[in-house]
């Protein structure tokens, strides 16, 4: 297929986000996209939980202020499994670089969702992008097994 998509890395992915509206659009976006949502949490202690039973999560999208934690609880669980995070938060907290892969501001338009994780899969493969998505902090060579940016992937 000349015209058709190619293959993804990220592809299955876990929410972390407790303001329900937020949490619904955004797995909406993502599923009309072709993402598979593996789960759609708002507590830290169901991400871990999760990030404890599933093998094949590719990256996990977390906001900063939960109700019974942070996401940087979240990321540092993820970090301990090697899986990638990026912060999707109204304040990306100053030490995100050394947690998470990226860190994308709230509010922020659907498009630039999707813009952000294929961004994060283009660096994975060693390719820039040209235009990074408003609000979207792409850290440098993110590995996050090592609970910091630096290979991404």
């Amino acid at each position: 297929m000349i015209f058709g998509r190619k293959k993804r890395s990220i592809v299955r992915l876990l929410v972390v986000e407790d303001e329900p509206l937020v949490a619904f659009d955004t797995e909406h976006v993502l599923s009309e996209q072709d993402y598979e949502i593996v789960a759609t949490v708002d507590r830290v202690a169901h991400a871990v939980a999760i990030l404890d039973e599933a093998d094949d999560i590719h990256l996990v999208l977390a906001d900063i202020a939960l109700a019974d934690g942070s996401g940087i609880e979240v990321a540092q669980a993820a970090a301990r499994r090697g899986v990638p995070v990026m912060f999707v938060t109204g304040n990306c907290p100053g030490d995100a670089e050394a947690l998470a892969v990226a860190c994308l501001s709230k509010p922020y338009a659907p498009r630039d969702l999707i813009a952000a994780i294929e961004a994060i899969e283009a660096a994975r493969e060693g390719k820039t992008t040209r235009r990074l998505p408003n609000g979207f902090r792409l850290f440098a060579g993110s590995d996050p097994s090592a609970g910091g940016a630096a290979a991404i992937g």
